[in-house]
């Protein structure tokens, strides 16, 4: 395989590159600043100076390539839409006409189980189940617009092929973890409704091999789910994740009544006023992080061969271990 990524610097990216480097195919990835150059190198990767918004640059950077992995996103919980569609939709448009115009044969798309967010739990969701017509929050809409257009340009020339992951975590986390921990440290933590509703999870590990055997064996034109097995408690899980930290999220709780309240007055302020500070809880946030979301990865393992290769259990022991 040879393999051009987009972000390469970012969280799954850097494990991504290092998978690839790994098995002896290094890939070129876009980097579009000193710090992100320096980040892909690090993870073994080819940097390739540039950014999404130019898809002449990135087609000349795809030259010779016959795989892309598009990892770049704008992930956040909340903020102005038009931020989230620059980068999630017109970014995926630049580099599908690129990847067209580049000759690329096979394109994998790293997308989320945010695109069904739509009001209500997610319980047990699959493959089948359809996108909303009306998706809550601008990280959710735009990555699934992105979505839509991936799968829509698969053809026999080109196949498309898209990989949710839910809740990826694990070391070199720069999204996740890093917040929980902030939020406890800054007594603004609170478990919604108790915290006790299940959750899918999936180590950054098992994201990677669920992207690699999509590129090897996906199916144009459909989506997969890859997490780390069978659901956990919401509340059990980030409580052993903090604790590798040596951080504990205590027992203070927020009524999931009084948290909705929030979540929209806070959504509304900050969206009439332009606020570019986090608001102190999103609805995105809340129907992501505060009920239930299982999605099943049955479809990735019979059709895929994936199997999800590192525990929990295994993967919170080395959180553990590496923060010492």
């Amino acid at each position: 395989m040879r393999a051009f990524v987009t972000g390469g610097s970012g969280f799954v990216g850097k494990h991504l590159l290092a998978a690839l480097a790994k098995r002896g195919e290094p890939a070129r990835a876009l980097a579009r600043s000193p710090a992100s150059v320096a980040a892909v190198q690090a993870a073994g990767g080819e940097p390739w100076e540039g950014d999404l918004s130019d898809p002449e640059r990135l087609r000349l950077g795809m030259e010779g390539c016959d795989t892309v992995f598009h990892s770049a996103a704008h992930v956040k919980m909340s903020g102005p839409r038009a931020e989230f569609y620059d980068v999630n939709v017109r970014g995926t448009e630049a580099v599908l006409e690129a990847a067209r115009a580049a000759g690329v044969k096979r394109l994998v798309h790293v997308s989320t189980e945010a695109v069904l967010v739509d009001g209500g739990p997610m319980v047990r969701l699959n493959e089948t189940h359809k996108l909303p017509q009306r998706p809550v929050g601008p990280y959710p809409s735009t990555k699934g617009e992105a979505e839509r257009r991936v799968l829509s340009v698969n053809s026999p020339d080109f196949t498309t092929v898209a990989v949710r992951p839910r809740l990826v975590w694990g070391p070199g986390d720069t999204t996740v973890l890093p917040a929980l921990v902030a939020a406890v440290k800054a007594g603004r933590f609170r478990w919604i409704g108790g915290g006790r509703y299940l959750t899918s999870t999936c180590h950054v590990a098992n994201a990677v091999e669920g992207l690699l055997l999509a590129a090897e064996k996906g199916r144009g034109g459909q989506a997969y789910f890859v997490t780390d097995g069978p659901p956990v408690e919401f509340r059990a899980f980030v409580t052993a994740l903090l604790k590798t930290q040596g951080v504990d999220p205590g027992d203070k709780s927020l009524p999931t009544a009084l948290a909705a309240m929030v979540a929209v007055t806070s959504d509304l302020v900050w969206d009439v006023l332009g606020l570019k500070s986090t608001p102190p809880l999103s609805r995105t946030e809340l129907l992501l992080a505060g009920q239930e979301v299982t999605v099943s990865d049955e479809k990735a393992r019979q059709e895929l061969g994936y199997t999800g290769s590192v525990s929990r259990e295994e993967g919170l022991r080395s959180l553990a271990a590496q923060a010492g």
